[in-house]
């Protein structure tokens, strides 16, 4: 018995997604969320050392001066700067926001976004310096 035509499927290159720029953007979006997730626990453990006290707080230090943990940190902070700019790109299109009646252009939505995350970083920074 042979096999129906409709049943065929024409093999695809396990990597696909590297041959086109928007593919491979969209990839490493969806693998930076892995990322994301790890600078999430690599907070909660910060945290959870400085509440446990001096000596917890030091091996938390020792252990994050890690080469291992620097670069998976490093890695981790160039998927979160990816994985930002791209959700803030995708902004403009998934907001429309209208004033007076008319569309806010999509620039300024991004300015908006932009604006908004270099502001709250300086006050990140000034609450971490001061």
């Amino acid at each position: 018995m042979t096999t129906p035509i409709s049943a065929y499927r024409q093999p695809i290159d396990r990597y696909w997604w590297v041959k086109r720029r928007s593919y491979l953007l969209f990839m490493l979006r969806e693998i930076s969320c892995v990322f994301v997730a790890w600078s999430v626990v690599y907070l909660l453990l910060l945290v959870q050392a400085i509440g446990a006290g001096r000596d917890s707080y030091a091996r938390f230090l020792d252990w994050s001066a890690n080469p291992l943990v620097v670069a998976l940190n490093l890695v981790t902070l160039i998927f979160v700067l990816l994985h930002a700019v791209t959700w803030f790109a995708s902004a403009p299109r998934a907001i429309v926001p209208h004033v007076r009646g008319r569309r806010v252009p999509p620039g300024a939505v991004l300015a908006g976004h932009y604006a908004a995350w270099l502001l709250v970083s300086a006050v990140v920074v000034w609450l971490v310096m001061s």
